[in-house]
């Protein structure tokens, strides 16, 4: 076991998202409020397809068409708007981030996509990670830039074509003008898993049907947590982790959505996790709690499982002075550390092994027009896995890593599910623990991982 220190303070002032230190650029984030305890409050939205390059249910895009990727540099760009889709507020004073599921489908080559605000400085991180022509998603929190717009780029080391999703779940609003729901994260907690019974009842969920799963006074497992979800109406809202296990015999691929309510047992128009034959797909989950206090989960093809972890919950009529639970998304993602580097290492993570990140100097330098944002309780972001390495060359791994508060017990929960041969992408909630530590445990192989980081979660 071993502590990984994040970059210097110094470096991080030069290095983090546009702006941090210098007086004559952007800052990390522009709020409206006079205060930094104003903002930050999440509006769900139901969720709504904003963009759709295919030309057969084309979306928002002036040329429909698959997208060109190609490799740096010159690989080529595409706009999408945000602001006035799918009720997300026109003016950019109003709006923070905004949630999005992004898909990526049809590839014809293997590669990653990128998202940035739109604007004059491009960003290299990744949103996810694509191989084949199965499609792909993730969960993240984009800011507008020029036009309300965020920049969407196909990067590959080969030229070719792929196409693009863009499902809005909500946004985060500059002001308290109008009340939104904080998000109070928690350490991950699994809730609901159908293999042993944890939450539902055991057994696979069938093809075209839903599950119920009691979201308001939920209880955890391993370690044992009452109410990681407090029973109380207040609670508008969770933040999950939905695996879902696609190994059973026969199956094809499917995809799992998840909502507050079933009308009519309706199919949603809208997926959260999409995955293939044979595999195990994790990705985070924003969601409305339904009036019941539950929320569904619908699987499309064949018989899977599916196991569910807290990772936050939302709850409205915070204190207004208070501001705990207030989202501040970064004016553009920033690479907190990559394993493969020298500068973090160049070593894997084995299996069975954990290692802590220290976050205390990240959060130091986050700043509004200069001013540091103050006590923060969570960083929110990207997280990836890459280059999973066999212990024995015969013998395949799979196996997933956990993300949790450091100086804390392991708990019984994913981040992201390892593939042999892919990089893996899945958005988390790193809970601070002791000092700002995050620490990350790896199940089996040995692996690097990345993260890129979003948005930061302030406390008083």
């Amino acid at each position: 076991m071993q502590i990984r220190k994040l970059l210097s303070a110094t470096a991080f002032v030069g290095l983090l998202a546009a702006g941090v230190g210098t007086a004559s650029t952007p800052s990390v984030v522009q709020a409206a409020g006079e205060c930094l305890c104003s903002g930050g409050e999440f509006h769900a939205l139901p969720p709504t397809r904003i963009f759709d390059s295919r030309p057969s249910s084309a979306i928002n895009d002036p040329a429909p068409g698959p997208k060109s990727s190609g490799a740096q540099p010159g690989t080529p760009t595409f706009n999408v708007r945000l602001l006035g889709q799918g009720g997300i507020p026109s003016a950019a004073s109003e709006v923070l981030g905004v949630v999005v599921s992004v898909t990526v489908v049809g590839a014809t080559q293997p590669g990653n996509l990128r998202a940035f605000p739109k604007g004059p400085t491009p960003s290299l991180t990744s949103v996810l990670t694509f191989k084949g022509a199965a499609a792909v998603s993730n969960l993240s929190i984009l800011s507008p830039g020029i036009d309300g717009d965020a920049t969407f780029a196909l990067a590959s080391g080969f030229a070719g074509k792929a196409n693009v999703l863009v499902d809005v779940f909500g946004w985060f609003s500059t002001s308290t003008a109008d009340r939104g729901a904080r998000l109070i994260a928690t350490t991950p907690s699994r809730v609901m898993d159908t293999r042993t019974g944890v939450g539902v009842p055991v057994g696979s969920v069938p093809s075209n049907s839903f599950v119920t799963l009691n979201i308001r006074g939920a209880d955890g497992v391993d370690p044992s947590v009452t109410d990681v979800v407090p029973n109380s109406g207040d609670v508008v809202g969770v933040m999950l982790n939905v695996a879902v296990v696609n190994n059973l015999a026969g199956q094809r691929g499917t995809y799992v959505s998840v909502v507050p309510e079933s009308p009519n047992g309706s199919p949603p128009g809208t997926s959260n996790v999409n995955v293939g034959p044979g595999l195990t797909k994790s990705n985070s989950v924003i969601v409305p709690v339904g009036a019941d206090g539950k929320v569904r989960l619908f699987n499309s093809n064949g018989n899977v499982h599916i196991a569910v972890d807290v990772l936050g919950y939302l709850v409205n009529n915070e204190p207004i002075d208070s501001r705990a639970g207030r989202v501040v998304p970064l004016s553009s993602p920033f690479r907190a550390f990559d394993t493969r580097q020298l500068q973090f290492g160049a070593v894997r993570l084995g299996p069975g092994q954990s290692e802590e990140w220290s976050f205390a100097a990240f959060a130091a330098s986050v700043n509004i027009a200069g001013a540091g944002v103050g006590n923060q309780s969570a960083v929110i972001g990207n997280m990836v896995t890459v280059d999973l390495a066999r212990l024995y060359p015969t013998v395949p791994v799979a196996g997933y890593i956990t993300v949790y508060p450091g100086g804390t017990t392991l708990p019984k929960a994913s981040a992201v599910n390892n593939v042999e041969g892919s990089a893996v992408s899945n958005l988390v909630v790193a809970k601070y623990g002791a000092n700002s530590t995050v620490r990350v445990y790896n199940a089996q192989g040995s692996v690097h991982y990345l993260f890129d980081a979003l948005a930061v979660l302030l406390s008083d």
